[in-house]
């Protein structure tokens, strides 16, 4: 069944009605609109050797073979594998668990493993995902060996949620791309998508009957300017087959930039995604949390400009592996779920929150993620855990606060269910 739908996915004028596609389950999400949705970001940048993709330990080493030398892993987080099937789990070479069984990873170009992933949002009332495409895998990018590997990814993905009655978008991330190509490789491949009615399926995300698109930039603004947002901006918003409903990404001091051309730039989207992760202070008693004072103007002024304001919340961040960094401790510690919970705690308190971006699902590069990872990871390399945790935590988290948002029910300061 899971090849047949695929092989359907992959035809140019595959569309499934939105009836239709409610009989494959229940609980199917309405992918009409972009209002009243709790979504993760996901990277499925994931690779190993024997997968079929031709990258090798993609994501899992620092761009070479996956060793147990120093600097070899790029991760903060071991993920927990032990319901995964035998053809999902690969074999990491030299690391071990503490009981001494070999250690396993898995790769999101497996569409058993994407599918999967996709059934743990279903459990845990997770809406869908904003896909991360980054510019420089695209045809024309600096890595377009890449190219076919992440659209094998995409449609795992869009795969995954028509079995599931996820949704999902397409999230153009421009990291690392020079400005001078933003426009040209992002719009053709925005074209491309359309034209093999990709944007069609039955789980891709509209608004106002337009299919939605996200496009991300540093939130230290190097590459992109206000003239190639309102360029892409202009692309989108003009009448014709490409037209989509744009939304976007980038700097949480969006309001306080020195260059006011942002701000009217900005103020075009149909809606601004302010990126909060790393956003932190410290309290009077010295625990980390996340800044979130700018909230409340942040929503005012998007809604004077006929925006929607989407926040991000997060579980908390760490790159000591990715960047080398010589302490080995959290950058921002999780707190067993509280420094997460004080965020949704925080948005009850705003009232009638629309939706909300949950950074991210599968990210253990940063330290974000929200899936299961083990609490006995390999001991060859220094890795966080969920401090003994299960393993689901963070998804019964966000479900529980997703659906607390949703029912307009206050959200306590402390965590209202136990481990």
């Amino acid at each position: 069944m899971r090849l047949f739908l695929l092989l359907l996915l992959l035809l140019p004028g595959f569309f499934v009605p939105a009836s239709q596609a409610a009989d494959m389950g229940s609980g199917v999400v309405d992918a009409s609109t972009l209002h009243h949705k709790v979504m993760c970001g996901y990277q499925g940048w994931f690779t190993c050797p024997g997968d079929g993709s031709n990258i090798g330990w993609g994501h899992w080493s620092n761009g070479g073979p996956l060793t147990t030398a120093t600097g070899s892993v790029h991760v903060e987080y071991w993920p927990d594998v032990s319901e995964f099937t035998p053809e999902e789990r690969f074999a990491a070479p030299g690391y071990t668990y503490p009981d001494g069984k070999q250690a396993e990873l898995f790769s999101s170009h497996n569409p058993l493993t994407v599918l999967r992933h996709f059934k743990w949002m279903r459990q845990y009332g997770i809406d869908g995902v904003w896909l991360q495409r980054f510019l420089i895998g695209l045809k024309g990018g600096a890595e377009e060996y890449l190219y076919q590997e992440r659209l094998d990814v995409l449609n795992n993905v869009r795969s995954a949620a028509l079995q599931t009655g996820r949704v999902w978008a397409i999230n153009y991330d421009t990291v690392s791309m020079p400005g001078t190509k933003i426009f040209d490789l992002l719009t053709a491949d925005w074209k491309e998508m359309v034209d093999w009615k990709v944007t069609n399926d039955p789980g891709y995300l509209h608004e106002g009957g337009a299919p939605v698109v996200h496009i991300w930039w540093n939130d230290d603004v190097k590459t992109m300017t206000p003239q190639i947002l309102n360029q892409l901006i202009d692309f989108f918003k003009a009448p014709g087959p490409y037209h989509a409903c744009v939304i976007a990404g980038g700097c949480h001091n969006w309001r306080s930039l020195p260059n006011p051309e942002w701000i009217k730039a900005i103020e075009r989207l149909d809606g601004y995604i302010p990126w909060n992760v790393g956003n932190v202070y410290k309290d009077a008693a010295g625990t980390m949390r996340a800044q979130m004072q700018s909230w409340a103007g942040d929503r005012e002024e998007l809604a004077k400009a006929g925006a929607l304001w989407i926040p991000v919340v997060y579980p908390g961040f760490s790159c000591n592996n990715l960047q080398k960094m010589p302490l080995r401790e959290e950058i921002v510690p999780r707190r067993k779920g509280n420094f997460l919970w004080d965020q949704f705690h925080e948005l009850s308190k705003m009232g009638n929150i629309d939706t909300v971006f949950v950074a991210m699902f599968d990210e253990v590069d940063e330290g974000t993620a929200i899936f299961k990872v083990t609490n006995t990871p390999p001991a060859q390399a220094h890795f966080l855990t969920y401090e003994g945790l299960p393993g689901d935590w963070y998804m019964r988290l966000v479900d529980l606060g997703a659906k607390m948002l949703r029912e307009k029910q206050p959200i306590p300061s402390e965590i209202p269910i136990k481990p």
